[in-house]
C-alpha cells in the first residue's frame, strides 16, 4: 500500500499573519524533524492550502496507531520545547486526528493533496466503507496517484491540553487523494464526493486542496 504504515496523525491550522513566519521557521527547523524522530514514526508530509481550511496541513504516518498512544510519544507531548509550547498556543481552528489508515490504493504520492472530510454515524459506517472502496479507485483518473481513507480513533483525537482549541469531530474519516497536479484531484471531489454522482452518506463535511511543502521521511533524519 502507497502509505507507509497502518496509523496517521492529520493536524491542521491556521497561524495569525503576525506569528506565520516564526510558525513556519519552528516546523522547518524544529517540529518535523522532532516528531520524525520518535520511534514508530515512520515520515511527516507537510502542506499549505490551495483553495482550503485551514491553511496548513501536516500527516505523519507511523508503523501502528498504537504509536500515536505510545509512552515515546506521550513523552514528548508532555515535555514540549520552550518554542513548541509558544508556538502551539497560536494554534487557530486546529483539527486533530489520530487515525487508522483503512484503505490505500496506488503507486506512490503526488505533490497535490485533496482532503474530504466525512462524517460517518454508528448506523452508515460499514454501508460508508463499501462505498468508498468503489470510489477510492486512482486508476480510473489521469493526474491521480493514490486515494486513501483514513478513520479517526475518537478516543485518541481532538484536545489536548497543550492544545485546546481543537475543532469538535473526533469521530470524523479523511479521504485523501494524491495527484501530480491541483485540478486533477479538484475533478475528482467534484466527480465522486460533491457532483450529482455523490450518494447523500458521502457528502462530505468539508472538501480542500493543498500542495506539498515538505516530505520528510526517518531516513532524512538518519542520514543528517
Amino acid at each position: 500500500m502507497p502509505l507507509a504504515g497502518k496509523g496517521m496523525l492529520l493536524t491542521s491550522m491556521n497561524i495569525d499573519a503576525g506569528h506565520e513566519a516564526d510558525f513556519n521557521r519552528w516546523y522547518d527547523r524544529e517540529h518535523l524533524a522532532e516528531r520524525v524522530a520518535i520511534d514508530g514514526f515512520l515520515e511527516a508530509r507537510r502542506y499549505v492550502a490551495h483553495a482550503a481550511s485551514p491553511k496548513y496541513l501536516c500527516l505523519y504516518s507511523t508503523t501502528t496507531l498504537d504509536v500515536l498512544d505510545s509512552p515515546a510519544y506521550r513523552a514528548r507531548l508532555a515535555s514540549p520545547t520552550d518554542w513548541s509550547r509558544q508556538t502551539m498556543a497560536r494554534f487557530e481552528n486546529m483539527i486533530r486526528a489520530v487515525a487508522r489508515i483503512t484503505i490505500s490504493r496506488g503507486t506512490g504520492r503526488g505533490v497535490a493533496l485533496g482532503v474530504v472530510r466525512l462524517r460517518p454515524t454508528p448506523d452508515n459506517a460499514d454501508r460508508l466503507r463499501d462505498a468508498l472502496r468503489e470510489k477510492l479507485a486512482p486508476e480510473k483518473h489521469d493526474g491521480i496517484i493514490s486515494m486513501h481513507l483514513l478513520e479517526s480513533d475518537a478516543e485518541l483525537s481532538g484536545p489536548m491540553a497543550e492544545i485546546p482549541s481543537v475543532r469538535s469531530g473526533a469521530n470524523d474519516w479523511f479521504v485523501l487523494i494524491d495527484g501530480t497536479r491541483v485540478s486533477a484531484v479538484s475533478a475528482v471531489i467534484a466527480e465522486r464526493f460533491t457532483g450529482p454522482a455523490a450518494s447523500p452518506s458521502s457528502l462530505p463535511v468539508s472538501v480542500g486542496t493543498y500542495c506539498l511543502m515538505w516530505d520528510l521521511a526517518k531516513s532524512d533524519i538518519a542520514r543528517g
